[in-house]
């Protein structure tokens, strides 16, 4: 099973762009800081590279800033590419199929963005370009 969920907040503005044959694509980096303190008495802190497809990426990209607290669930996945020089780069990061916006809101005249209206479950469905909703 590959299922991951996570929560954090955004450590800037995400990313969205829209793809040659029309879907919108949106990366982002969550700081989830550890349950437990290191031995300098300190909180550490995981930055989790994610991304998400289709309508969860329009709704973060219009909807998060940096410092927006989130609820990533999803999988986890690993690709790769070559850089110019020739050095192979990996990569890992967890693909939401859902995402849950987890602050509180604020007034309309201090709110710098609106939280998204509820939308059902079907709104969520990820479906990995090339699949054509094939489960695997």
């Amino acid at each position: 099973m590959n299922q991951v969920g996570i929560v954090g907040r955004l450590t800037k503005d995400p990313a969205m762009r829209v793809m040659n044959e029309g879907r919108i694509h949106t990366s982002f980096i969550v700081a989830v800081s550890r349950n437990y303190k290191n031995q300098k008495g300190d909180v550490e802190t995981d930055f989790v590279l994610c991304s998400t497809w289709g309508r969860p990426a329009h709704n973060v990209s219009k909807y998060c800033t940096k410092g927006s607290l989130v609820a990533v669930t999803g999988r986890l996945h690993s690709r790769h590419y070559d850089k110019e020089d020739g050095t192979r780069v990996y990569v890992t990061e967890v693909v939401g199929d859902q995402i849950r916006f987890l602050d509180k809101r604020k007034g309309k005249e201090e709110s710098a963005h609106k939280q998204p209206e509820p939308e059902s479950e079907a709104d969520f469905d990820f479906q990995p370009p090339g699949t054509d909703g094939v489960n695997v």
